[in-house]
C-alpha cells in the first residue's frame, strides 16, 4: 500500500468487468489511498459485485454518458458518498459493430455518431457534469485522465473507433484550454492493447499482440493492465501539477518505434 493518492477522492467510470482497466484503475488508486466512488451502465448488479473485488468495496453509481438526466443527476448521487472529486478517470468508448472490422468506408453516420459521442464527446459530458464536484475540494482543482488508444495511426479493423480516438484527444486538449483557469489539469493516458470485454468486440484484436511483441521496446503483455493504470493514478497524484493537454504514452515504448 502507498500514500501517492492519500485524501483524493476518485471517480472511475466505464467498470464492466474486473478485467476492465477501470477496475485496475480503481484497484490501484485505493492502493495509493484513494477514496474511490464507481460508475456503471447496465447490468449494474453485476458492476456492484465486481465492486466488492476491490481492496475495499466501493460505490457505484449509474451513468450512462449518452443520458442527459444521468449526467444531471451525477454531482448530487457522487454528493451522497463524497463531498467532493479530486479525479476523475474517463475510462468509456464503444463503437457499433458496423464501425468496425475493416467496413471503414461504409460505415453509415448514425453508427459513426454513436462511436464518437459515447468515445470522445463524453468526456466533455462527464467533465462538466464532475466539474461541481471539483470546484468543491477547496480550492485544489482537480485531475481528468481518460483513457486512450494511439490515434497517430491507421490501425487493421479499429477504423471509425480510431477516428472517435483522435477526437478524444482533441476534445482532452480543448477541456484542458478552457479548464486550466480552474486548475483543473486533463490528460490521456495512451495505453498499449489489453486483453478487456471492449478489446474482445475488435475484430483482428488478437493481431494486436505480434505487432507489440515484435516491436516495443520494453515488451508488452496484453494481460497486464497495471502498467496504464499506474500511469493513471500517477497523472491523478499531485506530481503532475503543470501537465495538462498532454497524451502520454503507455505502450512498452511501441509509439516511437517505426516499420
Amino acid at each position: 500500500m502507498g500514500d501517492l493518492l492519500a485524501g483524493k477522492r476518485i471517480l472511475v467510470t466505464g467498470v464492466i468487468t474486473d478485467a476492465s482497466l477501470g477496475f485496475h484503475v480503481a484497484k490501484r488508486a485505493q492502493e495509493e489511498g484513494a477514496e474511490v466512488v464507481l460508475t456503471g451502465f447496465g447490468r449494474l448488479s453485476l458492476v456492484n459485485r465486481i465492486a466488492n473485488r476491490l481492496p475495499k468495496p466501493a460505490p457505484v453509481i449509474e451513468l450512462d454518458v449518452t443520458n442527459p438526466e444521468h449526467l444531471a443527476a451525477l454531482a448530487d448521487n457522487v454528493r451522497a458518498h463524497v463531498p467532493a472529486l479530486d479525479g476523475v478517470v474517463h475510462s468509456i468508448a464503444f463503437g457499433p459493430k458496423d464501425a468496425l472490422g475493416g467496413n471503414f468506408l461504409n460505415t453509415e453516420w448514425a453508427d459513426v455518431a454513436t462511436a464518437v459521442e459515447v468515445s470522445a464527446y463524453s468526456l466533455k459530458s462527464l467533465t462538466m457534469a464532475c466539474l461541481p464536484l471539483m470546484e468543491a475540494n477547496e480550492g485544489r482543482g482537480g485531475s481528468v485522465v481518460g483513457l486512450d488508444f494511439d490515434a497517430q495511426v491507421a490501425w487493421p479493423g479499429y477504423d471509425w473507433m480510431g477516428v472517435a480516438k483522435a477526437a478524444l484527444e482533441s476534445t482532452s486538449r480543448y477541456l484542458a484550454k478552457y479548464l486550466g483557469e480552474k486548475n483543473i489539469r486533463v490528460n490521456l493516458i495512451s495505453s498499449g492493447p489489453v486483453k478487456t470485454m471492449a478489446a474482445n468486440s475488435i475484430p483482428g484484436f488478437e493481431k494486436f499482440e505480434g505487432v507489440w511483441n515484435e516491436k516495443a521496446p520494453l515488451g508488452w503483455d496484453l494481460r497486464d493492465s497495471d502498467p496504464a493504470a499506474r500511469g493513471v493514478c500517477a497523472l491523478l497524484s499531485d506530481w503532475f501539477p503543470k501537465t495538462t493537454g498532454e497524451v502520454i504514452h503507455v505502450d512498452g515504448g511501441l509509439h516511437a518505434i517505426g516499420a
